[in-house]
């Protein structure tokens, strides 16, 4: 994917973005925009939409509480949809927040809250790892912004996997496995197997659960070394370690 201009102002609209056309930016925008990063008229930004690539953008009309902004030209075409799904255990408060903004940065296209049975939270809020998603986006050049599904047990997703989900692969992160070096199992896989990785919570997937998934036929169960990593290092950790054996790096 070429590389964006990294000291333009990056925006997230939900509208259409079409060359010439003027777009109104609703308050938040606006006041983000005038009032905190105190751009004018005749200013340029980067837009993205998540489905019409990305797009410069001049400021024609500016206010504390207005601001039209231009499209001029597109800057960068429509990237493919990531087509590799984040399973995970919420954490609390900023811990989630920085989960889901790291699983954006390494490429995650699609990612699901999974309650177990030692997970420490039971409410998850969707809107604000929608927000989380999208501010690691603008912050990091990405076009194709991922999606947020609502949370799900972890026997239901068991359950229902294989007929919903074809033939997505499950790389488990089992922290009780006997082996330390997830490169060799990963190397085994094929290349083209679509796959979801799924994490666990602070206190680790139950021995039921452990069970339960092992004996899946889609799951494949790797561990992440002979630490113990919390649960927001293991995310980073092990979808580092996928997407470089088996994905987009």
């Amino acid at each position: 994917m070429p590389r964006y201009a990294f000291r333009i102002q990056r925006l997230y609209l939900r509208v259409p973005l079409i060359e010439r056309s003027t777009i109104e930016l609703d308050k938040g925008q606006t006041n983000y925009l005038i009032n905190v990063m105190r751009m004018s008229e005749g200013g340029e930004l980067l837009l993205f939409n998540g489905r019409d690539g990305e797009w410069l953008g001049r400021i024609e009309e500016a206010s504390r509480k207005h601001c039209v902004v231009t499209l001029v030209e597109q800057t960068r075409p429509q990237t493919p949809h990531p087509d590799l799904h984040y399973l995970f255990a919420p954490l609390k408060h900023a811990r989630l927040d920085y989960m889901v903004q790291k699983a954006v940065e390494m490429g995650a296209g699609s990612l699901r809250p999974i309650m177990t049975q030692h997970t420490q939270v039971n409410r998850v809020n969707v809107e604000r790892m929608q927000s989380n998603v999208i501010e690691a986006a603008e912050q990091c050049g990405i076009l194709a912004v991922p999606e947020v599904r609502e949370p799900a047990q972890l026997a239901d997703l068991v359950e229902t996997w294989s007929g919903r989900e074809g033939r997505r692969r499950i790389l488990f992160c089992d922290e009780g496995t006997e082996e330390e070096n997830p490169i060799p199992i990963l190397a085994g896989l094929p290349r083209d197997e679509p796959l979801a990785v799924l994490i666990g919570p602070e206190g680790g997937f139950s021995k039921d659960e452990r069970l339960v998934l092992r004996a899946q036929t889609f799951v494949t169960a790797i561990p992440l070394g002979p630490r113990i990593l919390r649960a927001d290092t293991a995310a980073v950790a092990a979808l580092a370690l996928v997407q470089a054996a088996l994905g987009d790096w």
